[in-house]
């Protein structure tokens, strides 16, 4: 059931009737009805990945209670090492088996021995890498005691399956979510409209500006051998476009239903295309899986390491970076995506720039010439990534990456305005509106009603009419 889809507005619209006009005055009943409702949405995809998801739940609802009660340091850790090899086992199995398999076998016939193994058909759960994550802060965070473990089912499993954020994130951790859902929430007028103007937003980013991204990307990617130099600059430019827009059109939308039923949850862009390192990248890209990873890998990482001087902390962001890059997928891509990640860190930290922050065009209108070109260098920087990203193996991505350095950049190709005129219009927008939680959050507020109203009008007028029928949403897979 995706969020641009009329089943899920259907879905919404009546799960907004009774949670608002219905069970209003009943805070569990509004909580069971959250834990329904994400159980339905999760369901209306395959049922059977549903006993997945409550399986692993009640395992973790029971161990933050356990862990909480118990004083013995070594039991205690016992507790903790158990969640941790339900959730990284869980993640192991559905995702990666498989995989490791297929590489062992391939390992092997490279020096001509074939091994009689097969691999095994797996369903992976929908969304697990983002409610795996969700499962593993809590019970760390129980353990350190940043956090009472939670004692009502309910809260703490609509926690794990809370429909807005439960496919594709953003990974709200426990200690900042769980509060929400244990007061009272009541109607808020400007923020139910402020959260219909992030939706609007975030359909305009999928459906007009990805999904008229989507089969120009394809077409190169899949036809890249026969493609000029020219079109496989185009199409790697665009594909990072495309994804930024996919992925934060679908946090928007989340965001948005979210604050629609009185839920603030983790913000997960940061207009991360102004970058201008690719340390200030990665703390606008996927914010929660970035803050995520902070927390729990690169910060213990980074203690442990402290006598290695810049080298350890060079080894602590290169684990972390292998870590992003294999959460993503069971692909020697992903692990090559972080890798590269990991290495264009290596100047940043032996310069100590990492932590330098530095508001882009402050007070201007237009960045200043050093600006752009650290803007520029970052995004072709990390187009290099996203294309291993998009490619189906490492081979393909380096004949792709091969093939943009050769005379045929200046030949002609199957150029589309439609996909590159909207490509510029979202690049306008959200430069004009960088200084906000999202690109138009504030535009039209001083607006005269009726010209606010056009603005809006406008906009779902081009979401109409220049709609593509795209993919589903890329971060779903993961």
């Amino acid at each position: 059931m995706l969020f641009n889809s009329y089943t899920f507005i259907i879905f919404f619209v009546v799960f907004f009737f009774l949670y608002w006009f219905v069970f209003n005055k009943n805070l569990k009943i509004q909580n069971l009805l959250i834990l329904a409702g994400s159980y339905f949405f999760y369901a209306w995809a395959d049922w059977r990945l549903l006993s997945y998801l409550l399986g692993a739940s009640a395992v973790n609802y029971f161990l933050g209670i356990a862990i909480e009660n118990t004083e013995n340091s070594r039991k205690r850790r016992l507790l903790l090492w158990l969640g941790m090899i339900q959730g990284v086992g869980g993640l192991f199995y559905f995702k990666y088996f498989n995989f490791f398999i297929i590489s062992f076998k391939q390992a092997f016939a490279s020096i001509n021995v074939d091994l009689n193994i097969h691999t095994l058909n797996i369903i992976v759960p929908i969304g697990i890498s983002y409610f795996t994550f969700k499962t593993l802060s809590y019970l760390l965070d129980v353990d350190k005691g940043k956090m009472k473990a939670s004692h009502d089912w309910v809260i703490f499993f609509g926690y794990v399956a809370f429909f807005p954020s439960l496919l594709s994130g953003p990974i709200d951790k426990a200690k900042m979510f769980i509060p929400q859902l244990e007061k009272k929430r009541t109607f808020d007028y400007n923020q139910a409209v402020d959260g219909m103007r992030q939706i609007l937003w975030g359909l305009f980013k999928k459906l007009v500006v990805a999904d008229n991204c989507a089969p120009v990307t394809s077409q190169i990617f899949e036809t890249y051998q026969q493609q000029p130099a020219s079109a496989l600059v185009y199409g790697g430019v665009l594909y990072t476009f495309q994804l930024y827009a996919d992925f934060s059109g679908y946090t928007d939308m989340a965001i948005g239903f979210a604050r629609l039923i009185g839920f603030n949850i983790t913000k997960n862009f940061d207009f991360p295309l102004f970058a201008q390192n690719i340390a200030e990248f990665w703390r606008k890209w996927h914010i929660s899986l970035t803050a995520w990873l902070t927390e729990y890998v690169f910060t213990p990482l980074n203690i442990a390491f402290r006598d290695l001087g810049k080298f350890g902390i060079i080894l602590a962001i290169f684990i972390n970076f292998a870590i992003i890059g294999i959460w993503h997928g069971a692909n020697w891509t992903y692990l090559v995506f972080g890798i590269l990640h990991g290495l264009y860190f290596i100047p940043l930290i032996l310069w100590g720039n990492m932590n330098k922050k530095k508001k882009i065009a402050k007070g201007k209108l237009l960045p200043t010439f050093r600006e752009a070109m650290n803007i520029l260098l970052t995004f072709i920087l990390v187009t290099i990534t996203f294309i291993f990203f998009r490619a189906d193996s490492v081979v393909q991505a380096f004949q792709h990456l091969n093939g943009m350095f050769s005379m045929s950049i200046f030949h002609s190709f199957n150029f589309k305005p439609i996909a590159t005129f909207f490509v510029f219009v979202l690049v306008l927008v959200e430069w004009i509106g960088r200084d906000q939680n999202y690109a138009i959050e504030n535009t039209f507020s001083n607006w005269p009603k009726i010209m606010r109203w056009a603005a809006y009008f406008c906009l779902i007028m081009v979401i109409f009419l220049f709609a593509s029928k795209g993919d589903q949403f890329i971060y779903l897979q993961f």
